[in-house]
C-alpha cells in the first residue's frame, strides 16, 4: 500500500494560502512558552476558525429551533450548565471538569471585529489585542505586551510545524524557536479522499496536485487556493486521515499540550498555542465532533501533565476569532458570524460558572439580522485573568496591553 509522507513544515512553509481552511487549519499549531515570576500560570489557546458558541453549549429555545432545524433537533446530552442549557455531547469528556470547578464559560463576547468576516483579519485582531488591525512596526500581540509589563520575565517560541510565531506572542519581547518531529502519513486511500473532494472543483483539484507533489518531492512554489467552503470538508478529513509518523494515531494536539504541560511544570508561566478546525459550514454535527474532541484532549493534558499542585494555579483561556450565525445554513453548517464565546478552565478558576449573557436571538435583536450581537469585550476577561493572575495594574492592561480597552467592574474569574 502506498503511502505519502507529509512534513508540515515542508507542506505549509512554501507560501501556501488556502482561505478559510489554512485559517481554520489544524495543521497549524505553533506554541509559545514564557517564564515570570510568582507561582500562577496562564495559558491562552486560539481556536482557529470560529468556534459556535450557540452549539458548545446548546439552548432549549424557540426561536433558536426554527433558526436551526438540523442543529437543535439532536436529544439533550444531559450536562445541564445553566436552566435550559446543555453541554454538546462531544464534550462529554470536560464534564467532570465542570462538575469539579474548573471549567466556565463567557458567552456573548467578541474582538472589536465587524462586518467583514474573515479568519485572518479576525486572528490578527484577536491576538494583537487591539480594536484596529495591527500593520507594520506596530505588530505585535498583547501576550507579549503583557511580557514587557512583567519585569524579569522571558519569553521562548516553540513551534509544532514549523510556521511563524504567532502574532500573539509577537513584540519586543526576546523569541527563540524550538521545532519538534512532525512529520505525517497520509495513506493511498487519504490521498485518493482529498482527490474526489476537490474533483467538483478544478482549479482546487490542480492545486491539491500540485501540493502533493511538493509535499513529496521538496521542491519549492507557491500554492493558492480559493476561499471556498469546500475547505472547511478538507480540513476536516485531513485531519482523520493524518497519523503522526511513527506514533499510532495520537494527535500533535496532544503532544502540544503534553509538551506545554512540561514547561509550566518547570520555569514557564506562561503559554500560548492553537487548536484548528473549527470553520462548520457544512454538516456541523458531524464537523464540531473532531475540535471538541481535541480540545477536550487538550485541556484534560494539561491537568494530567501538570500535577494537581500547578493545576491549581493554572488558569486556561480558549479563544476564538468570531462566533457563528445564528441560522443554518443550507449545508446544514454555520457561516462566519460575530458574537462567540470563551471557555475557561483550571484549577484557579471560579469553576461551574456561565460568565456575561445573551443577547435576544429574534432577528430583530441579531448583529446585521444574521449574527449574535456581541454583549461584551473578550479582551476584558483576558485583562481580568492578566490583573488576577499577575497583579498588572489596570493602567497597564488598558494603555499598554490592550490600548484603549476599559477594564470595568470585576467579573471574578478565579476563585
Amino acid at each position: 500500500m502506498g503511502k505519502t509522507v507529509m512534513d508540515r513544515r515542508g507542506f505549509l512553509g512554501r507560501g501556501l494560502a488556502v482561505g478559510c481552511s489554512l485559517a481554520a487549519s489544524p495543521l497549524m499549531t505553533p506554541v509559545s512558552f514564557a517564564a515570570t515570576g510568582g507561582e500562577n500560570r496562564l495559558v491562552v489557546i486560539i481556536l482557529r476558525g470560529g468556534l459556535d458558541g450557540l452549539d458548545l453549549l446548546q439552548t432549549d429555545n424557540a426561536a433558536l429551533r426554527a433558526l436551526r432545524p438540523t442543529l437543535s433537533a439532536r436529544a439533550p446530552s444531559g450536562m445541564e450548565i445553566s436552566e435550559g442549557m446543555m453541554l454538546h455531547v462531544a464534550a462529554r469528556p470536560l464534564w467532570p471538569m465542570w462538575q469539579a470547578g474548573e471549567l466556565a464559560f463567557v458567552q456573548g463576547v467578541s474582538t472589536p471585529y465587524r462586518n467583514k468576516r474573515s479568519h485572518f483579519d479576525g486572528q490578527d485582531l484577536l491576538e494583537a489585542g487591539t480594536a484596529q488591525l495591527p500593520t507594520g512596526a506596530t505588530r505585535d500581540g498583547w501576550l507579549n505586551r503583557m511580557l514587557q509589563n512583567m519585569p524579569g520575565s522571558q519569553m521562548t517560541t516553540a513551534y509544532a510545524v514549523g510556521a511563524d510565531p504567532m502574532l500573539l506572542s509577537q513584540g519586543a519581547a526576546a523569541v527563540e524557536t524550538w521545532s519538534p518531529d512532525v512529520g505525517f502519513v497520509l495513506s493511498s486511500q487519504g490521498a485518493r479522499l482529498l482527490e474526489m473532494t476537490m474533483e467538483r472543483d478544478p482549479a482546487m483539484a490542480a492545486a491539491m496536485q500540485k501540493a502533493m507533489t511538493l509535499a513529496g518531492d521538496g521542491g519549492g512554489g507557491v500554492l493558492e487556493m480559493a476561499d471556498n467552503d469546500v475547505m472547511s470538508e478538507l480540513d476536516s478529513m485531513m485531519d482523520a486521515q493524518m497519523s503522526p509518523k511513527g506514533r499510532g494515531r495520537a494527535g500533535a494536539h496532544v503532544r502540544v499540550a503534553e509538551f506545554a504541560a512540561q514547561q509550566l511544570r518547570d520555569a514557564a508561566r506562561v503559554a500560548c498555542f492553537s487548536i484548528g478546525g473549527w470553520d462548520t459550514h457544512a454538516a456541523q454535527a458531524r464537523t464540531l465532533k473532531a475540535p471538541l474532541k481535541h480540545l477536550s484532549d487538550s485541556l484534560l493534558a494539561l491537568k494530567a501533565g501538570v500535577g494537581e499542585e500547578v493545576w491549581a494555579r493554572t488558569t486556561v483561556l480558549a479563544m476564538t476569532e468570531f462566533g457563528r450565525t445564528v441560522a443554518e445554513n443550507g449545508t446544514k453548517g454555520t457561516d462566519h458570524g460575530t458574537g462567540g464565546m470563551m471557555v475557561l478552565a483550571g484549577g484557579a478558576i471560579r469553576g461551574r460558572t456561565l460568565h456575561g449573557h445573551l443577547a435576544g436571538l429574534e432577528e430583530a435583536d441579531l448583529f446585521q439580522g444574521r449574527d449574535l450581537m456581541p454583549t461584551d469585550d473578550v479582551r476584558r476577561y483576558a485583562a481580568w485573568a492578566i490583573r488576577e493572575s499577575f497583579g498588572l495594574d489596570r493602567a497597564a492592561l488598558e494603555g499598554a496591553v490592550f490600548p484603549g480597552m476599559h477594564l470595568g467592574d470585576a467579573p471574578g474569574l478565579l476563585a
